[in-house]
């Protein structure tokens, strides 16, 4: 039989000696005293990583992350209450510091990570799925954008849009100002600080928290992230201090950006309704808010973010339009063309500029470029989480690109748009509203809505659209301080409720802190200060996920330099006969048509090579299992490796679509069914339904040996494999792959 010819030429061939090899030196290096806490150096370590997490059935709380974390920000909040002229000297005087011996790190930092993120989308990896090969986006592209958009954009946007350019025009960090070279650089450095650079970060650290935890089966929390560098210590004290820092710095992200919410709609809400001003007023407006995103966040993503999100980008989609339209159009629509040509060409000059020669250029540096990198790694894993949640079956250079795109390109048009408007106003003689703007930006933005026809319709659209913005940061936040405070085995489950309810009820006490303390000017300080243990968190998840991406490399390039002709996914099989390619193109089978040649040809074919594995003393398998979703059995071949990789070969029916060209005509069914193959990273992409016995046998081998020379690429360069399917914890069992694919709809997509 071909088949069993097949299997006896493998025993003697070198990939099979290259494993052996490989595990001869893997037991050497155990002899010479391995640290079980080290990072994994095998395909059986690294697959082990699910195991590590899998602690409980549903989410706990990590009580150690969320007293720790909660006691700093209590503690900080009392403070900044109890003696508020203390907290703030202190924390300039720290700010001073930072910014005179460590503004370069940051700076090196969010450089480093935009190449990084670039890097990975450009790569051969960037294909990569952010789930099994076969798993597709949960979110059409508009709501995906929108959701992106608005949890990555808080209301500070609309705070800094009008008093960051004519800050950068009247008193600009180099040169002198109000003069022409001024103006054209003053949007500029404000799309600088809206820019790439923080969308870069979100994407980072959202790819990676995502890549395990929807390919893996591991938690969606960046100790996760971290497991392939750190191994089984990220369970104990270090992963723990890392959700400390990365839930710490989130929270004071996303008080920092409450806080500027409020004092902006605190002038909103005085002009609408005659209220006011003042930290009362501003009390009251973060209770009311923290009410509404404590109803909010218990309805989940779909419910309360969701309809936040889209709502959002609608009301800020018009704002900008009525704007536009009723302003200086036409030099707003120069201007901006102008501003993002500038922004593109002095990118990568702005990026790594420190104003290390400027007198003054350190604290210039610390109020505006630095505070933005502080703030956006202080969100980054907030964000990062939030994006990661709602991006399952994206590829990673679909994310990236998407993430430092179609936002962008949003916060570019805001900040031209409101930056030009009010830029236009002060070049043309209009000094009070420049200095209003710089000492008082929140003023000097409703200022700027006062100029324009129809004021009041303005200013109530421009605060919806500030409370919208306000609303979905806090209500998503909330949603992603309850997870890094928890463990949750299933990426598609969130923190318990009463746990958002705490976080959103605390991060307002934070808020409120800091508007006592000082307002914005101590937000910012304390942004800067708690932001700079993120940079670390980066620093380590870049190391960890080039390595994860090294492993899929290995793997590609294992299975194409064992068997050239066939690609790892995708494609026929090969052997099939241009008759029955032909015929396959013609054929829609029914439920029952597929279930009957599972039954009559594909499991007597598995079978029979199941059972000359076992005789050759392989240690293999032949499992079958119900399919709730097409109600057809699914049959898994697994051959154990000892402590690599195991070879899996399922075949499950998916239901799909019945095209509406070619072929057959006016089908009966608008759903057919094809038999798949899947490995451990997804389906392979054919179908089996139509080949014979002996076809299937073939293809079987053909693939183990393609698993074989996998292997031996990884062990000749040092690479370990990559993660297996996670175990059931129960049975200890690894499930088959279909379990862990999308449901049907997303299937048929």
């Amino acid at each position: 039989m071909a088949g069993t010819a097949d299997i006896q030429g493998i025993d003697n061939g070198s990939p099979q000696k290259a494993i052996e090899r490989s595990r001869l030196g893997g037991t050497e290096r155990r002899r010479g005293g391995g640290d079980e806490g080290r990072p994994p150096v095998s395909s059986s370590e690294l697959s082990r990583g699910p195991q590590e997490f899998a602690e409980s059935r549903g989410p706990r709380v990590r009580w150690r992350v969320f007293i720790i974390a909660s006691a700093i920000i209590v503690a900080f909040s009392v403070w900044a209450m109890a003696t508020p002229a203390n907290a703030a000297g202190t924390m300039h005087a720290v700010v001073e510091w930072i910014a005179t011996n460590l503004g370069w790190f940051y700076v090196l930092t969010v450089a480093l990570v935009i190449v990084f993120v670039l890097w990975v989308a450009l790569s051969k990896e960037g294909g990569v799925r952010l789930g099994p090969d076969h798993s597709r986006p949960q979110y059409g592209l508009f709501t995906w954008v929108s959701m992106l958009f608005a949890a990555g954009v808080g209301i500070d946007m609309l705070f800094y849009s009008v008093t960051g350019p004519i800050t950068q025009y009247m008193a600009p960090p180099s040169g002198a100002g109000q003069t022409p070279e001024a103006a054209q650089d003053a949007v500029v450095w404000t799309m600088f600080h809206y820019g790439i650079a923080g969308w870069a970060m979100y994407a980072l650290l959202g790819m990676a928290m995502g890549y395990f935890a929807y390919r893996w089966g591991m938690p969606l929390s960046i100790r996760a992230a971290l497991y392939p560098l750190l191994g089984k210590r990220v369970r104990g004290a270090i992963g723990d201090t890392i959700d400390v820092f990365a839930l710490v710095g989130t929270v004071f992200g996303v008080a920092t950006s409450m806080g500027i919410g409020v004092v902006l709609l605190n002038v909103g809400f005085s002009l609408l309704f005659g209220l006011e001003q003042g930290l009362g007023l501003q009390i009251a407006l973060v209770v009311v808010a923290v009410a509404m995103t404590i109803a909010a966040c218990t309805s989940g993503v779909d419910k309360g973010i969701r309809l936040i999100s889209e709502l959002n980008l609608w009301s800020a989609g018009a704002l900008l339009l009525y704007i536009l339209v009723t302003g200086q159009t036409s030099f707003v629509l120069n201007a901006t063309v102008e501003n993002i040509g500038r922004f593109m060409a002095t990118l990568p000059e702005r990026t790594l500029q420190t104003f290390a020669y400027q007198d003054g250029g350190s604290s210039w540096m610390a109020v505006w470029t630095l505070f933005f990198w502080a703030f956006w790694l202080a969100w980054g894993p907030f964000v990062g989480l939030f994006l990661a949640r709602i991006s399952r079956g994206r590829t990673l250079r679909e994310f990236v690109i998407a993430a430092i795109t179609a936002p962008v390109l949003c916060d570019l048009l805001i900040v031209a748009i409101f930056g030009n408007s009010a830029l236009y106003e002060v070049i043309h003689g209009n000094v009070d509203f420049a200095n209003l703007a710089m000492e008082s930006p929140e003023q000097g933005w409703y200022a700027l809505l006062q100029m324009f026809p129809g004021a009041p319709f303005l200013i109530g659209l421009a605060t919806l659209s500030g409370l919208l913005f306000y609303l979905t940061s806090a209500n998503s936040g909330a949603m992603v301080m309850s997870n890094f405070s928890s463990s949750i085995p299933n990426p598609g489950q969130d923190g318990a409720k009463w746990l958002r309810i705490f976080w959103a009820v605390l991060t307002a006490v934070l808020t409120v802190a800091m508007l006592v303390a000082g307002g914005v000017t101590t937000m910012e300080y304390a942004t800067l200060i708690f932001a700079l243990p993120v940079t670390v968190i980066a620093y380590l998840v870049m190391a960890s996920f080039s390595k994860a991406l090294r492993m899929e490399r290995a793997e590609r390039e294992g299975h194409v330099l064992r068997r050239k002709s066939t690609a790892a996914h995708g494609g026929a099989v090969p052997e099939r006969s241009w008759r029955q390619r032909l015929a396959g193109l013609r054929a829609y089978p029914s439920k029952k048509a597929v279930a009957l040649f599972m039954q009559r040809t594909v499991q007597p074919a598995l079978e029979d090579v199941a059972t000359e594995f076992t005789k050759q003393g392989y240690e293999a398998r032949l499992v079958t299992t119900p399919d709730e979703d097409t109600g057809i059995p699914k049959h898994s071949l697994v051959v154990s490796m000892d402590e690599y990789r195991s070879f899996h070969y399922e075949v499950a029916a998916v239901a799909a679509a019945v095209p509406m060209f070619g072929g057959r005509v006016n089908p009966e069914e608008d759903v057919y069914y094809r038999l798949e193959v899947f490995t451990q990273t997804g389906s392979e992409g054919y179908d089996l339904m139509g080949v014979t016995r002996q076809q299937i046998i073939d293809d079987v081998i053909d693939r183990y040996e393609a698993h074989l020379g996998f292997l031996a690429y990884s062990t000749e360069h040092s690479a370990s494999s990559m993660l297996t399917p996670p175990v059931d914890v129960t049975t200890g069992q690894v499930p088959s792959v279909t379990e862990r694919a999308p449901d049907l709809e997303e299937a048929k997509a």
